[in-house]
């Protein structure tokens, strides 16, 4: 053998040696196959990681690849790989293998032809790269744009409501004061205000889905507001399912608000009740947990850091995929018609996002559910849980309220209401007009009771302007909005006042009298 002969022969193996090595060091399938008949020439270890099968499975069977694609995108990808074949331009594809184990991965196929010196195709080569963590993420984005789209949308729509309920609480109850309690009439006004109070239920809960909702936040223990719940879950669960509590012994504190923070709990049992028609066990339980860098939870990266966890677990029917894809979604329920608004998991989900924390969902068809819930922890110590004061009778007053509401039905509604309690009222249909007759007024102005949106200067430019003039005068802020000059994400800002819209007269009563009398 001459010597150029055997220097081209030890090229060839130093080249295809070195093609081995690189096709063997790369994580996507690489592939060499005869166009006409489908027989591999030539595949690369990470075939079997991808694929599922063997290499020897590849290089005994025809077309091996097109067994493994999912059936409902075969037709596409053949009739993608047969227009390329005619064309001669071998664009990627995108498709679903479904893997000896059953187990389902997106792979994104590239192809490219070598052709001998007449131009025809005696090779392919290509790259079978397998997509699916991208297609998760890209999945759990639009999830998130859509999440996002419909919680401003129920925001908004929640918003617009909040006056109109509390104009429709305001005159049923000023009707029921004024009725006969034998008055024919009265079945019929106290109807009209339970619709009412049942759509301020909606609004509240479309505004924790949406993340806009008020938190009067402290700093908690878990442990203490789910023993305080217990006796309540057991007469809601009934005599059909079990309850049990596991109070993890070292569950460390969050900060969040406790009213919000039972609703989470409470709608949780609710649900899993619901899971358990035929009866079995709820377990409710706290610990805490460290979360590493890159964790995954319920399919979603998790922040690494501190949490504290309450768990609910049911023996119930399980979640399905599909179920699991849309269950936060408000509206969405599978139960029947007339049997469940869809807002429990929607309300709760709003709850744990705006408290910067997150859920995980583990379930199978058939095997129960557990919801987790992950709270950020934090070192100090809790505040104890008081429960509300209890008023009997409504409180009434004779200070003077300065009174700033746009909405004109609103405003006439509230002035009524507390001039009925013996307060003097001055309207004002906007910030200016209110500063104009703070400076006319003779008397002390106790309080200024003001919405904190609207049009020109809002209720915080109000009270700011006013505290030069009337530096006596209290503040208290209403509003249907959770406005950024009051709360921050929500939060509400040390030493204000609020009140929530929808509310009733009642509420607003007592809130009055609470600022008027705080030191």
């Amino acid at each position: 053998m001459s010597p150029e002969r055997r220097n081209a022969e030890e090229q060839a193996r130093d080249s295809e040696q070195r093609f081995r090595e690189l096709a063997a060091s790369v994580h996507e399938a690489f592939f060499v196959m005869e166009p006409g008949t489908g027989r591999a020439l030539y595949v690369n270890p990470a075939y079997e990681e991808v694929f599922g099968h063997s290499r020897e499975h590849a290089y005994q069977t025809p077309y091996a690849w097109t067994e493994a694609i999912h059936p409902e995108d075969r037709d596409g990808v053949l009739a993608a790989e047969r227009k390329s074949s005619q064309t001669g331009e071998f664009r990627p594809v995108v498709f679903r293998i479904v893997r000896p184990d059953g187990s389902t991965r997106w792979i994104r196929g590239r192809a490219t032809p070598v052709r001998d010196e007449g131009g025809q195709i005696i090779r392919l080569v290509g790259v079978a790269e397998d997509i699916s963590d991208l297609k998760r993420t890209e999945e759990q984005f639009r999830q998130a744009q859509k999440m996002e789209a419909v919680g401003r949308l129920a925001g908004s729509v929640a918003h617009d409501f909040n006056n109109l309920l509390t104009a429709i609480l305001g005159h049923a109850e000023l009707l029921l004061e004024d009725l006969d309690p034998e008055s024919p009439h009265r079945p019929d006004v106290d109807e009209i205000r339970n619709a009412a109070q049942r759509a301020a239920t909606l609004t509240r809960q479309l505004l924790a889905f949406s993340r806009q909702q008020v938190f009067e936040v402290t700093v908690l223990s878990p442990n203490t507001v789910v023993a305080n719940l217990e006796k309540m879950l057991r007469r809601l669960m009934g005599e059909q399912v079990s309850l049990r509590v596991t109070l993890g012994q070292y569950a460390g504190n969050v900060r969040g608000d406790a009213g919000q923070l039972e609703q989470v709990i409470v709608n949780l049992a609710i649900n899993a009740r619901d899971a358990m028609a035929a009866g079995g066990t709820l377990t409710i339980e706290t610990a805490n947990i460290e979360l590493g860098e890159n964790h995954v939870e319920a399919g979603q990266l998790a922040a690494a850091g501190r949490y504290v966890t309450i768990a609910v677990s049911d023996t119930g029917l399980g979640i399905s995929p599909e179920t699991r894809a849309r269950m936060f979604e408000p509206f969405f329920t599978t139960k029947e018609q007339g049997k469940g608004t869809g807002l429990g998991l929607s309300t709760v989900y709003g709850i744990v996002q705006q408290s910067g924390g997150f859920i995980g969902v583990s379930s199978e068809p058939g095997r129960g559910a557990t919801f987790t819930v992950y709270f950020p922890r934090v070192d100090t110590p809790a505040e104890p849980l008081t429960p509300p004061r209890r008023v009997h009778g409504t409180p009434r007053g004779t200070e003077t309220i300065l009174l700033a509401e746009d909405d004109e039905p609103l405003r006439k509604l509230v002035r009524e209401y507390l001039e009925r309690l013996g307060y003097q009222v001055i309207p004002a249909a906007s910030a200016g007009e209110a500063l104009a007759q703070a400076r006319r007024y003779k008397g002390s102005i106790h309080l200024l009771l003001t919405d904190v949106v609207m049009p020109g200067e809002g209720g915080r430019e109000l009270a700011a302007r006013l505290a030069a003039v009337r530096p006596e005068a209290r503040t208290l802020f209403m509003s249907g909005h959770t406005d950024a000059t009051i709360v921050d994400h929500g939060i509400l800002e040390p030493g204000i006042h609020y009140l929530q819209k929808p509310f009733t007269p009642a509420v607003l009563a007592r809130r009055l009298r609470e600022v008027l009398d705080s030191e």
